[in-house]
């Protein structure tokens, strides 16, 4: 909370914490009444105590969340800290399995849920931030559907290869799929959590959006920047001037390279002091002159592995200090304590070059803290690591593998000979991108996409197919005499097998269609991207009409008629298609008389998605030349002629017949053609995702034929 609580001899303090995300959140320019919902950081086990700190807190809309020292330890220290944490940060040998964690990780989050369902209104706007809430967002959706719901990841989100170690992976990505936007600090984060959902869910996205549950998740990368101008005049107050006055009597007249880190195994301390090691052996002359100032900030120092890697730090800083220190210098100025905003401004203005080489971060705030304190006339060199999620966008910094001591050395040698006018140029480069990507424009530009992910929803919503428009519908369809009815068959009147020859109809199927057929009033069509001949085996038996193959064949009064001339398919093309099958494990080729088909329903999700693009690619040029197109499908991409669609025979029969009553339903982007063949007041449903050309959604698959039993069945309403 931005409100931390301690207790002093049986009273409460109350401080307020300034971090960057209390600080983006309080900026916004917004009507909205905001309530913060966190842990106040005091366990207590007295309910008169916790109501006391409640009614203190009330009147700053602060919202605590109390946890037992039990669920504090398992939860925060154990799952968040001890398994979520460095497995996110690339340290699988660090990270911990406990089902106690697990546990706990579950019931903290239904806390956390139960409090903002307990606060908000209908249609609030709720904002859930980082790796310790990843289940929230799917909990409020299932406890208040009306929720408008954002997250965001503050730390890294790992490959796909490292995310599905953990056993609860799955869950984890549902709980996060719960939210209506989701955002992480870069694009590498956003590609591995799409990755993974793709690979473990089933999913698939379409660029930043992906349909689940009825409804649209969008994602993107949105770097969270700092509050330029705070610590850009801080030179201005003369609280950080007496700092500086105090920091110089304290590490000398020398040239100052500063490090800044919380105490943790992410951040490389202990490799920038093996560089900073080196860097003084390969300069001699650099003794004497130049000072490390490491400012470690306490955290967690009880633990084990926290206060052996504080051992090694103070060991290794022992060890510089013994070797090259000689009266009145002293190479690492070593502090381990947070340094109050005054002090650390003046270390920021005094440095002449920041060392920020974390082994892994999700973005590192310290690095834009350090380019928005300079002064162009007493310009700073930052070192950055590249494994930072800051370097995707400070690129004018001096980028480093913080896994290479060598590179630290370096870079430490290329920053002390720079000269003043190329640190003067990288600075003003790098601040032109602090100053303009802050914490208050990274609040709003998120709050400005979740308004269009929630608007986008209910746009979504609006076209639902609830019970009292299907009942409307059912009306319609009863009163109506001469009704047109077009079924695509593969992902609508049947679920996408991985194996297309195993979706045969069901007896359930079969039945449904005979009884819609025999009502004289319809007229049914199937209409199917798949085969002539399988149609025929699978539904020939049924009184309907079939269009087969994108509208090549067209079955009618038990007669076949071929629309397309039959193509004699050129060896480099079906060349090009083998070659692909060879590469993509577990995808197939169909060759139809009128289309070739390459399926990858059974593909691994990222190779598929990646072989499609590349296999489009290479046969756009030579399939326009023969006039042929190529059409991308649910887990398929065909190559047909041009010359026909899923619309062509729609649009015959429409200029036919005097329908009263038209309705078409369909799963994917081949089935665009007959949406847009209806007329205006046609009923065009698309099954899954939303669609611009479609005017109502169902859900998925299993929807469809209940839905359509239902038209015969229900007594509607208006």
């Amino acid at each position: 909370m931005p409100v931390k609580v301690s207790s002093d001899n049986g009273s409460f303090l109350f401080t307020r914490s300034e971090g960057g995300l209390a600080t983006g959140l309080n900026s916004l320019d917004t009507t909205f009444e905001k309530h913060w919902i966190g842990w106040p950081g005091i366990c207590l086990k007295k309910k008169t105590q916790q109501q006391d700190i409640c009614n203190r807190l009330e009147s700053m809309n602060l919202h605590p969340v109390f946890l037992t020292q039990s669920q504090y330890n398992y939860y925060y220290e154990g799952y968040s800290n001890s398994t979520l944490w460095p497995l996110c940060h690339y340290f699988f040998d660090k990270s911990k399995y406990r089902k106690n964690y697990w546990t706990a990780y579950q019931e903290v989050n239904r806390k956390f849920a139960t409090a903002v369902c307990d606060q908000a209104e209908p249609d609030s706007m709720v904002w859930v931030q980082d790796y310790q809430l990843l289940l929230v967002p799917g909990m409020l959706r299932e406890m208040r559907p009306d929720l408008r719901i954002g997250f965001f990841m503050h730390i890294p989100f790992p490959s796909y290869e490292l995310f599905r170690v953990l056993p609860e992976h799955a869950i984890l990505l549902k709980g996060m799929l719960g939210a209506d936007f989701i955002a992480f600090h870069t694009h590498d984060y956003l590609r591995h959590f799409i990755s993974a959902s793709e690979r473990s869910l089933g999913l698939e996205f379409k660029l930043d959006e992906v349909m689940v549950g009825g409804r649209a998740v969008h994602i993107d990368a949105l770097p969270m920047g700092v509050n330029y101008d705070l610590y850009h005049q801080a030179g201005q107050h003369i609280e950080v001037r007496q700092a500086i006055g105090k920091m110089q009597q304290l590490v000398g007249n020398h040239q100052l390279i500063l490090s800044v880190d919380r105490l943790d195994y992410s951040k490389g301390i202990l490799h920038r002091l093996v560089g900073y090691a080196a860097f003084l052996d390969n300069n001699p002359s650099a003794i004497g002159k130049v000072t490390l100032v490491m400012v470690v900030v306490p955290s967690r120092d009880k633990v084990e592995k926290y206060a052996e890697l504080k051992r090694q730090i103070d060991e290794k800083i022992g060890s510089i200090n013994g070797k090259y220190s000689h009266l009145g210098w002293t190479p690492v100025c070593y502090f381990y304590r947070a340094l109050p905003f005054e002090e650390l401004s003046a270390l920021y203005k005094m440095s002449d070059i920041a060392l920020v080489t974390p082994l892994r971060d999700g973005m590192n705030l310290v690095a834009k803290e350090y380019i928005a304190s300079k002064q162009i006339s007493h310009p700073g060199i930052l070192i950055l690591s590249r494994m930072a999620g800051a370097a995707a966008e400070l690129t004018e910094a001096l980028l480093i593998n913080p896994n290479d001591t060598t590179q630290i050395a370096g870079a430490l040698e290329q920053a002390i000979a720079m000269p003043k006018e190329e640190r003067q140029r990288r600075l003003a480069a790098l601040q032109d991108t602090v100053s303009t990507q802050t914490v208050y424009k990274w609040a709003a530009d998120f709050i400005n996409e979740w308004s269009e992910a929630v608007s986008r929803n209910i746009e979504i919503k609006a076209k639902v197919m609830g019970r009292e428009r299907q009942d409307n519908i059912a009306l319609r369809y009863q009163q109506s005499k001469h009704r047109l009815i077009v079924l695509d068959y593969d992902g609508t009147l049947v679920g996408l097998r991985n194996d297309p020859q195993k979706s045969i109809p069901t007896e359930e199927l079969k039945a449904l269609l005979a009884k819609l057929s025999e009502d004289s009033r319809n007229h049914i069509v199937v209409n199917s991207g798949r085969d002539h001949q399988t149609l025929e085996k699978w539904l020939g038996d049924i009184n309907l009409d079939i269009v087969a193959e994108h509208g090549a064949f067209y079955k009618s009064d038990n007669h076949w008629t071929e629309y397309s001339t039959r193509v004699e398919w050129s060896d480099r093309l079906v060349d090009v298609l083998k070659a692909f099958v060879k590469k993509t494990p577990n995808s197939r080729l169909e060759i139809k008389d009128t289309a070739l088909a390459w399926h990858y329903r059974e593909v691994d999700a990222w190779l598929g998605t990646f072989r499609a693009q590349q296999l489009a690619r290479t046969l756009y040029r030579a399939c326009s030349k023969m006039g042929l197109q190529v059409i991308p499908g649910n887990k398929v991409l065909e190559i047909k002629s041009s010359g026909y669609n899923k619309g062509t025979i729609i649009k015959k029969l429409i200029s036919q017949h005097d329908y009263d009553f038209t309705m078409a339903i369909g799963d994917d982007t081949t089935d665009e053609d007959m949406f847009l063949a209806l007329p205006p007041d046609g009923f065009s449903i698309r099954v899954g995702i939303c669609s611009t050309n479609a005017r109502f959604l169902l859900s998925e698959t299993g929807d469809v034929l209940p839905f359509l039993d239902a038209l015969t069945e229900r007594r509607a309403h208006v």
